[in-house]
């Protein structure tokens, strides 16, 4: 009789389940919620080159079982079963993909650790550093068990993809509006950019961007989870060589730290992750205390009580009309690749103005926005408060804090109107503005093709202006307030004047609209973009003044200015947040009220004219114009 028998069991039935799974099964089972990895290097006293042959013998019939179309799904223990037989047919191939793997999760998770959130820091000298926070995520890996080990690896890989997201969020906004991504306050504004697009490049455009968007934030997230999993992973593998390079990489991080050692100007230890993550903290706790200040300054005003009466005297009688022109900004009348254009138009106007009996001053005024964001230009020369992101607007619009419009309501003797073309829907804001009347994208009659995110030329909706409200005999003096659009990025197609005449109900823009340049050619060429804007900046200054020469009176006074300056693409990186001011008028009494303020003669200001906070120009402006201080307090 010989020593070992071997027994050979009976096949199973269709329909019978083995009571005991084979040794291939048991293997398997034991790795069910661990990683690939860990299945096939972390089995205890498993053989794996029988547990291989094991699980190929098992597959088969597993595999045929739940074939395509039986609509059962193939259970984690024949996929892993598969994934081992597999490398042990082509061993080769597996070490590549393995170690291919591996080294892409180092390069993501290195290029997180160290990247930059500026557009133009993305430099090689950036991605030669040694981040701190991946030594001290080994040492806390290298002491944790698995299963503490893999959930603190995944977390931490989250917050790092989501990390990545906020950097890319302020490349955007850097390079736009000159500022920061807001975590508390900013949202809203990525409905704004989707807008933007739609109005640019179309609907369809405008929704593959979204979606784009959504599927890249959910992929940065996975990946970057996967990426530590799977470094987590590779040192529990080898604790011993692991701490050794761990302690190699701290002490050269030290050593270079205490020494100051760079490579090509930039420092080669790095904690570029944990300051990006303090920045954001920061951010978040200054918006929060922010907002508990700015609604007790808004509740302070200085002109917050003077009686009706005592505001703005010396222009009863006048047509008042606040014109802000969009992006309008000091580069267009300083920069080299700009201003010879627009400073020729500025000088034209001026001459035809004076011709017909007008005569202007000019300054500068600092901006509380840039790129974008024309609201809170707007709200910040009304306010006179510095409203210099969405928190500030929303609370100083809903207050009773007086602004420079409403202030001519408040009198009784203006009556006044909005002409808000770029409004495509409600505007509560109307009552903080103090205007009787809103004339909206659909109110005015335009039947014409939209300019982008233009809804329709300036040229246009100042004639409108015209025939609904200016041009009307009234018992009061007009107060408008009105929104040039033309001159909004992309600058692409731009409007040509037509003859006034002509303007009908703006189908005559059909042609030009259709003979203008692509917005995304504009859009992707920084020296096109610089040339656009140019124009439409100049076709806005000739649309305002050329109305102003045909329809004003010895009793119009026109104030303008630009809401901000353009995009940095346009204005450069370092550009000044300035943009000029004028105030028209034949009345030679309304200029000598601000013959004070040492503002150029003429629509141009000198570049050493004097430069005011925007917030600065409602109380000097009240003030000149023979306002009484009746300060409201908190």
């Amino acid at each position: 009789m010989p020593v070992f028998t071997r027994f050979r069991q009976p096949p199973a039935k269709a329909d019978d389940t083995p009571s005991v799974p084979p040794k291939s099964e048991q293997a398997t089972e034991t790795a069910i919620g661990a990683t690939p990895d860990e299945a096939v290097h972390d089995e205890a006293g498993a053989d794996e080159t029988e547990a291989d042959e094991a699980g190929a013998d098992e597959a088969a019939p597993a595999a045929e079982d739940d074939a395509p179309g039986t609509g059962k799904s193939t259970p984690l223990r024949v996929r892993l079963a598969n994934w081992r037989a597999w490398r042990a047919r082509y061993p080769t191939a597996a070490l590549v993909l393995h170690w291919s793997t591996t080294v892409l999760a180092a390069v993501l998770v290195f290029a997180a650790l160290v990247m930059p959130n500026r557009i133009a820091a993305l430099q090689p000298n950036r991605f030669t550093r040694l981040p701190a926070e991946a030594i001290l995520a080994a040492v806390v890996m290298l002491a944790l068990p698995r299963r503490p080990r893999v959930i603190l690896a995944a977390v931490s890989g989250a917050v790092l993809g989501a990390l990545t997201i906020v950097n890319v969020l302020d490349m955007g906004f850097l390079e736009y509006l000159g500022r920061g991504f807001n975590l508390v306050l900013d949202w809203g504004l990525l409905d704004d950019a989707q807008a933007y697009v739609e109005d640019s490049m179309g609907r369809a455009t405008a929704i593959g961007a979204a979606v784009g968007a959504v599927l890249l934030v959910v992929l940065v997230l996975v990946l970057m989870a996967l990426a530590t999993v799977r470094l987590s992973n590779l040192l529990s593998r080898n604790t011993q060589a692991a701490t050794r390079a761990t302690l190699i990489a701290g002490t050269v991080w030290i050593t270079c730290s205490a020494l100051g050692l760079q490579v090509d100007g930039m420092p080669i230890a790095s904690d570029r992750a944990a300051g990006a993550l303090k920045v954001q903290a920061r951010r978040v706790v200054d918006t929060v205390r922010d907002e508990a200040a700015f609604q007790k300054e808004a509740r302070a005003d200085q002109f917050g009580n003077t009686p009706a009466d005592q505001l703005v005297p010396d222009l009863r009688g006048k047509d008042m009309i606040f014109t802000f022109i969009e992006s309008y900004g000091r580069s267009a009348i300083e920069d080299p690749g700009i201003a010879p254009g627009v400073d020729k138009t500025l000088d034209a106007s001026t001459a035809s103005l004076e011709k017909a009996g007008f005569r202007a001053k000019s300054g500068w005024l600092t901006s509380a926005t840039y790129g974008g964001s024309s609201w809170l230009g707007h709200s910040t020369t009304m306010s006179g408060l510095w409203v210099d992101n969405q928190q500030r607007y929303r609370t100083v619009t809903s207050s009773d804090h007086l602004s420079l419009t409403k202030a001519f309501q408040k009198t009784g003797d203006w009556d006044t109107v909005g002409v808000m073309p770029g409004v495509q829907k409600g505007w509560p804001e109307q009552s903080f503005y103090g205007l009787d009347k809103v004339y909206n994208a659909f109110q005015m009659g335009y039947k014409g093709p939209k300019f982008s995110w233009s809804t329709m030329p300036d040229q246009y909706a100042l004639e409108a202006f015209q025939r609904l409200e200016h041009g009307k005999k009234r018992d009061k003096p007009l107060m408008s307030e009105i929104i040039l659009t033309s001159s909004h990025q992309p600058w692409s197609p731009i409007p040509k004047m037509v003859g006034w005449d002509e303007l009908g109900d703006g189908s005559v823009f059909g042609p030009i609209q259709k003979a203008g340049t692509n917005p995304s050619d504009v859009m992707t060429d920084s020296a096109r973009s610089k040339e656009e804007y140019g124009k439409s900046i100049q076709y806005s200054v000739t649309s305002l003044t050329q109305w102003l020469e045909r329809y004003g009176t010895d009793d119009t006074v026109l104030v303008f200015l630009g809401d901000h300056q353009p995009i940095a693409r346009v204005s450069g990186s370092h550009a000044s947040r300035d943009v000029p001011v004028s105030i028209v008028a034949k009345d030679p009494k309304v200029l000598d009220k601000i013959a004070g303020w040492n503002w150029t003669e003429g629509l141009k200001p000198a570049k050493n004219a004097p430069v005011w906070k925007m917030s600065s120009f409602r109380d000097r402006f009240l003030t000149a114009y023979g306002s009484t201080p009746h300060p409201s307090k908190d």
